[in-house]
């Protein structure tokens, strides 16, 4: 069977993951209504849902049903959602956009925006918890080893350590493995394990893939903060540059940066190999993340 074209898929995906994100709010007198507010806002208004997609597309890779994959789907939008309210703190980096609106403490202040943060991360494992999954286990372990201390928080703690230093590619790379690739590499896991044992050869094969695409994507990222603009990334250009932080374009220049990024996605094409035509979305799903102009 043709795969159906990228943008039909993405679409489509997020509109699924979207209905099933607003569903829990939905019938709800939460005990605090300001919170809620807020949670919502941080989640709900706006984001490409690229962790949600490589979900599906892993799990699907590997013979996923969707209604497998939907808890262990929204539950990495949630830690990742959770990650960008805190990030966007003034004690973090200090943000007043995020998707084109408001961040959650411009709009409502810094001590429900934490809050909010706080909560997000302890829905995303209700969810996982509430779900009816015969590799639980496994898919809580994935998420929580990927946003803690070994992921994405320590990722965090090297990049605020960073700033005004002089840090190498290898140490830019372990940074940004952490920061942003350890959660990229969990939505990859997380819908391989949905289908499979972590000993297949195709989820060891899905792991490669996502690690570069993960690095990739980091790095196209630093280099849109140069070259784009506020309107069209929907955040603060030159961010990294205003607050003196290492980046791949500040190391290696802009064609540098692009080179870089290049031969990361063709690892992670060809560690898609053992997967055969399966794995043609994914591979889609890459080069859209990586070469993205948008």
């Amino acid at each position: 069977m043709t795969p159906e074209p990228l943008p039909t898929r993405l679409a489509a995906d997020r509109t699924r993951i979207d209905a099933w994100l607003e569903a829990l709010f939905a019938e709800r007198t939460p005990p605090s209504a300001r919170l809620e507010a807020a949670m919502r806002h941080g989640l709900l208004v706006g984001g490409k849902r690229l962790r949600p997609v490589l979900v599906y597309a892993a799990g699907r890779a590997l013979g996923a049903d969707d209604a497998l994959l939907d808890a262990p789907a929204a539950a990495v939008e949630l830690v990742h959602a959770y990650s960008l309210v805190h990030d966007d703190l003034p004690a973090m980096d200090d943000d007043d956009l995020r998707r084109g609106q408001p961040t959650v403490h411009k709009a409502y202040d810094e001590a429900t925006a934490i809050l909010a943060g706080d909560a997000l991360q302890a829905l995303a494992f209700e969810v996982l918890a509430r779900a009816a999954h015969p590799r639980l286990p496994a898919l809580m372990l994935t998420l929580a080893e990927a946003a803690g201390r070994d992921g994405m928080v320590a990722g965090q703690a090297l990049d605020l350590a960073a700033v005004g230093g002089h840090p190498d590619v290898t140490a830019l790379a372990t940074m940004h493995g952490h920061k942003t690739g350890a959660l990229i590499r969990a939505a990859v896991r997380l819908g391989a394990l949905s289908a499979a044992t972590d000993d297949d050869p195709r989820v060891v094969a899905l792991d490669a893939y996502a690690r570069a695409v993960g690095l990739a994507f980091q790095i196209h990222d630093d280099i849109l903060d140069v070259t784009g603009d506020t309107a069209t990334l929907g955040k603060t250009a030159g961010a990294d540059a205003a607050h003196d932080k290492p980046t791949y374009p500040a190391l290696l220049g802009l064609e540098g940066a692009r080179a870089k990024a290049d031969g990361l996605l063709r690892e992670a094409l060809a560690a898609l190999a053992p997967l055969g035509e399966a794995a043609t979305p994914l591979a889609e799903l890459a080069r859209y993340m990586i070469e993205r102009d948008h």
